[in-house]
């Protein structure tokens, strides 16, 4: 089973397929998200790419957290579980 991270503080112009391609680098990604607002339809500025091995998630995360990407630097960590919300 692949890991799960969190990407934050990312580009407002960043596609899924370029972030897809940056994580590329340390792996295979199994999936890369943008989160978007529902009312805009624009980026929240964050996301989720799930990587298909443990090394792979930890290669990634020491390679592309504090990378900055257009004036940007990228926050990537192990993502969280979601929380209930009532």
């Amino acid at each position: 089973m692949g890991k799960k991270l969190f990407v934050g503080n990312l580009p407002w112009s960043m596609t899924e397929e370029s972030l897809r391609e940056l994580f590329s680098e340390a792996g295979t990604v199994e999936s890369a998200t943008i989160i978007v607002d529902k009312m805009s339809n624009r980026s929240k500025g964050f996301g989720f790419v799930e990587m298909s091995t443990e090394e792979e998630a930890k290669a990634a995360i020491d390679a592309i957290n504090g990378r900055e990407i257009e004036g940007r630097a990228l926050t990537v960590n192990e993502a969280k579980p979601m929380e209930d919300r009532n």
